[in-house]
């Protein structure tokens, strides 16, 4: 499997990294991902860190990273400034606390909202629609 991942065509490239050849460009077009040159006028072919980047970068964006973001931890990939690193980690970790209690405040007016609807009775106002009004 390891030389399967060296001369890669965009398509094969783009199924060993788990996108899609659309995603493969943007990429490119982002400056996230080098554009091969064609050898000898032929096609573009991508290897093994080609892949492992692509990798990179949806593992970033799986923990909540911007592609602005991960382009910064791009920057730093060879692993040597790792406090500038952490101090990104710790701008996003800040950033899902933030967004965490968030969701916890929506959550708790959400659900009083949802039982004054059930118990809502008559011909009075909907309590959600009410509190929507008055926002």
């Amino acid at each position: 499997m390891e030389n399967d991942l060296e001369n890669l065509t965009i398509g094969t490239f783009a199924q060993a990294a788990g996108v899609n050849v659309e995603t493969i460009r943007f990429y490119q077009h982002k400056g996230l991902l080098p554009q091969p040159e064609r050898r000898y006028g032929r096609i573009r072919r991508y290897g093994r860190a080609d892949v492992a980047r692509v990798r990179f970068v949806k593992s970033a964006q799986r923990l909540g990273f911007s592609l602005d973001e991960v382009a910064e931890l791009l920057r730093l990939e060879d692993g040597t400034q790792c406090e500038e690193a952490g101090r990104l980690a710790e701008q996003k970790l800040q950033d899902v606390r933030a967004k965490l209690a968030d969701l916890v405040r929506i959550e708790s007016v959400l659900s009083r909202l949802v039982c004054a609807c059930h118990a809502h009775q008559g011909n009075i106002s909907c309590p959600l629609i009410s509190a929507l009004h008055d926002c």
